[in-house]
């Protein structure tokens, strides 16, 4: 008859591992003889605020259940009593009977000041013991209110109901099914590493010291079994009731305590390396996908090489096990095979191509080969771990295409250990170019996250930022705080600390390239990331100055699209220009015919050209560099006179300047006054309303273009919007701010406006409508050009008239059906006064000899 041994379970191992995890959270219950019983609650479900029904506090009450003497008090919905709180206080210690507690009760329900005449009483009413106990814990505790004193103190232990427990560790703890065999592949890691230290300081003392240290994995379709075997240290019969018939207890862990109590520290920091196991919960992840579980053991040890193997045998998780002696028929060598009967909706995990598939995923670089059906699976070092001059680009080549599965080589490899705040192994690959641009939607997190070369998180979003999405390869960490199901890290900002230390390393390569081979990081690396750079300065504030000095743009003075960087751009400026200048244009030709570089370039200053929406955000979000503020050339209160006085330019050359100004095309032969001026603003804002214009001034900062508009939102972002709310299904239009206008008093086309703005109202303010018009096109905010087609025509109309030498133009536009009707009430609405008369088309024929005759001279309208 073989006797059934009960699990058992390390209440201490699992109070660690509770506070060390925020996946599962342990309420126990207790009072008396009563077994306790474990319970699990998801940490994403709400922890209740107040008693429960089954009489457990809240999370936020010590996690005690109440004794039964107590239990009526809450079950009849009164909440916590003075004697329940007594209870709490004492940490559950107060065990007095019912008759001593509602003597206890009644008396703390009196008066405050009957409580206070009868304090001496009860004071000296306490036994010795239990004042020298309170005056030690006084003495401990300096706070004002004296600690509550124990009464008939008993010490005992957590036990835990371990049939709930393992349904538990086997059902919630982990989210993936999967993960059962990287738990037992860790573990047979573990004796194999154990079974290689006593080999190295002692091989006599072990058996079959021949036999090689590998990881077997057989699999049987028939039986529907999975066999996991290792050659390493073996367990004995008490060693499989010490680390297997309890639950919670590492024996990696104790193995290493014991190791470092033997061994000198860098010793026994060198084999700490190589275990993987700490909180002895892993082994039981058997159970997930198995009904019968069985371990057959074989001692290493020579001491034990006389003994017969023994099987440890669990069906189900039920609480129990058996351990017998190994059938002589079947061979057990040196170490441990781990024998999982498979639960019917498992047996897909009798597959060999999802086997390998978990092995690769989870285990494909742990320090010892592992053999399914006799086929070897982990055939590729872990690279990282190697020392960077050991490894050659070959290798680090092949690696790369194995963890991104890319068949280019990668641009960049970046290979390095820091030691703050964690001891870290990382291996970074910049591809050489990226997915998203070529519409294939936004990439995942490409660098997974090792613990001791086992896989922890694939492509884990917490190691890297987002804007770093490009760059592939992996992080080991063996101090990383894990999560009991090694499924998540711990310690949120311990992890935020570990991402800035790899970020700052990442950057720090990216600088040195940049300044080592400028070509190779302009040409091949900014020119395919230059966008994830410029994310990470909008989202990331904590890198926006290190990524700031990477920033390369194409500039007013640089040939053949040349990039400089801020440092290069500063490093050319003169000493008395204190910003940095900026244009969002679409392409380099039209930052080039911008009217918000003319005043720039009579200045001798350069400019800064940013073609995207996003360049557009880097600078608002940068705000300054160096100390300098980012400045966008479309702003209204940029004064470059003095700037324009330091240009270099002699008198003579400054003289010439002027007469080439006097001979621009587009110069009037007069400039209007300082009062024509005025009078020109102040009709021009009347005449387009207050609901486009909230300013109309006078500039001297244009030559070739009449007016412009400043202070404006950027056109770039604008049309991002525009996107970005067309993707979201919503077509309403977005209104368009007021806009401050500036007028170039000097130009043909405001002279020519000014002198026919109270003689022919009606083309006067056609002409200023298409002047605004023209200052949105330049600073990119005219939504929809084609709203201002018929006015074009209108123009065009009074233009051929001029240069026929008819006025009978509009008139002859009626020959075609609706044409007069458009042309005349463009004009006459435009007017906003007038009805659709001959008369407002006569004044039209007749300007069309002087102001449109201009505008055609001037190639403009």
């Amino acid at each position: 008859m073989i006797p059934a041994l009960r699990l058992r379970s390390s209440s201490s191992r699992l109070l660690q591992a509770h506070r060390s995890t925020p996946t599962t959270s342990l309420l126990w219950s207790g009072g008396g003889s009563r077994p306790l019983s474990l319970l699990a609650a998801a940490s994403s479900s709400s922890p209740s605020s107040s008693i429960s029904n089954t009489g457990y506090p809240s999370r936020e009450e010590p996690s005690q259940r109440l004794p039964q003497q107590y239990a009526p008090f809450h079950h009849h919905g009164h909440g916590y009593s003075a004697i329940q709180h007594r209870w709490l206080a004492t940490g559950g210690t107060d065990t007095s009977s019912k008759e001593e507690q509602e003597k206890k009760e009644e008396q703390e329900s009196k008066p405050q000041t009957e409580q206070t005449d009868n304090a001496d009483d009860s004071s000296s009413s306490s036994s010795d013991s239990d004042s020298d106990s309170s005056d030690s814990d006084s003495d401990n505790d300096t706070a004002a209110a004296p600690p509550p004193k124990k009464v008939n103190a008993e010490s005992m232990e957590f036990q835990a109901e371990t049939k709930q427990l393992l349904d538990i560790v086997t059902n919630s703890l982990y989210t993936d099914k999967d993960v059962f065999l990287r738990e037992l592949i860790s573990n047979a890691s573990d004796a194999l590493e154990k079974l290689r230290h006593v080999q190295a300081t002692n091989t006599a003392s072990t058996i079959d010291s021949d036999v090689p240290l590998e990881i077997r994995i057989d699999l049987n379709e028939v039986d529907s079994t999975i066999t996991i075997t290792d050659t390493g240290i073996g367990m004995t019969r008490d060693e499989m009731i010490s680390n297997l018939g309890t639950i919670a207890r590492s024996g990696s862990k104790n193995f290493l305590q014991e190791l470092q109590m033997q061994q000198e520290a860098p010793v026994a920091n060198d084999i700490s390396r190589g275990i993987i196991g700490k909180f002895g919960v892993g082994f039981y992840a058997a159970f997930m996908v198995g009904h019968l579980v069985e371990v057959r053991s074989k001692s290493a040890l020579t001491e034990h090489s006389t003994v017969t193997p023994k099987v440890w045998s669990s069906d189900n998780g039920a609480g129990s096990f058996e351990i017998f002696d190994l059938d002589d028929n079947i061979r057990q060598d040196r170490g441990s095979s781990i024998v999982i009967h498979l639960k019917e909706e498992f047996w897909q995990y009798c597959d060999e191509n999802k086997i390998e598939e978990i092995l690769k995923r989870y285990s494909n670089f742990v320090n010892f080969p592992i053999f399914l059906n006799g086929n070897r699976v982990n055939t590729i070092d872990a690279v990282w771990v190697k020392d960077p001059k050991e490894v050659d680009d070959e290798t680090y080549a092949d690696f790369y295409k194995y963890i991104s599965n890319n068949m280019d080589d990668p641009l960049e490899t970046i290979h390095f250990r820091a030691d703050a705040p964690l001891d870290v192994k990382a291996l970074f690959f910049i591809p050489s170019f990226h997915s998203e641009k070529y519409g294939m939607g936004r990439m995942e997190p490409g660098v997974s996250l090792y613990s001791r070369k086992v896989l922890i998180e694939a492509k884990s979003p917490d190691i890297l930022p987002d804007w770093m999405r490009f760059v592939k390869g992996v992080v080991d960490s063996e101090d990383l705080p894990l999560a009991i199901s090694r499924e998540k890290a711990q310690d949120s900002a311990l992890i935020a600390k570990l991402r800035s230390a790899l970020v700052r390393k990442f950057i720090s390569h990216i600088t040195k390239l940049a300044k080592k081979d400028r070509s190779r990081f302009v040409d091949e690396f900014y020119k395919e990331y230059a966008f994830f750079l410029k994310e990470g300065i909008c989202h990331d504030f904590e890198f926006q100055e290190p990524l700031s000095k990477l920033l390369y743009f194409e500039t007013s003075k640089n040939q053949n699209s040349e990039l400089s960087s801020l440092d290069e751009y500063i490093g050319r400026v003169r000493p008395e220009q204190k910003d940095v200048y900026y244009l969002c244009a679409p392409s380099r030709d039209a930052a080039l015919n911008s009217p918000y570089l003319e005043a720039f370039e009579k200045a001798d200053v350069e400019v800064l050209f940013m073609y995207s929406a996003i360049e557009d955000f880097v600078m608002a979000n940068l705000e300054k560099y160096q100390g300098r503020n980012l400045v966008s050339v479309e702003t209204s209160d940029i004064d470059l006179s003095e700037l324009t006085k330091q240009s270099g330019k002699d008198d003579e050359e400054s003289e010439d300047a002027d007469d080439k100004d006097e001979a621009n095309v587009y110069n009037a032969d007069r400039k209007l006054t300082p009062e024509e001026a005025l009078d020109f603003c102040l009709w021009f804002k009347k005449e387009l309303g207050d609901k486009k214009i909230s300013s109309c001034t006078v500039t001297d900062r244009l030559h070739s273009s009449p007016a412009i508009v400043t202070d404006h939102e950027s056109g770039a972002l604008r049309r991002m919007m525009r996107y970005v709310d067309t993707q979201d299904g919503n077509r309403d239009y977005i209104p368009l701010p007021k806009q401050h206008v500036e007028i170039n008093p000097s130009h043909k086309v405001i002279v020519g406006i000014h002198a026919v703005m109270k003689t022919q109202p009606a083309l006067a303010r056609v002409l200023a409508e298409q002047v605004y018009d023209n200052c949105l096109i330049a600073a990119g905010l005219l939504d929809d050009s084609r709203a201002m087609l018929p006015r074009l025509n209108d123009i065009m109309m009074c233009v051929v008239n001029g240069a026929t030498g008819t006025d009978e133009s509009v008139q002859s536009g009626s020959t075609s059906p609706g044409k007069d009707e458009t042309a005349s009430t463009n004009i006459s609405v435009d007017d906003g006064k007038a009805e659709e008369s001959a008369k407002e088309e006569s004044l039209v024929s007749e300007d069309s000899s002087s102001s449109p005759k201009s505008a055609a001279s001037d190639g403009k309208p």
